[in-house]
């Protein structure tokens, strides 16, 4: 389990995740990309990428 640093919800980490995974709070839909390894893990803002529209 980990903390959404957005709402402070419980965020739940699968057991076989590994890091650059990313997870989604289930309250407000924050994303976040798994960051360390060996079952412990934090939590870094993923990086959101947006319409490339050629320039």
């Amino acid at each position: 389990m980990a903390e959404c640093s957005e709402c402070d919800a419980d965020i739940s980490i699968p057991a076989d995740a590994l890091a650059g995974e990313i997870v989604t709070c289930s309250d407000c839909g924050a994303s976040f990309e798994l960051d360390g390894g060996s079952g412990s893990f934090d939590l870094k803002p993923a990086q959101t990428v947006g319409e490339d529209w050629g320039q």
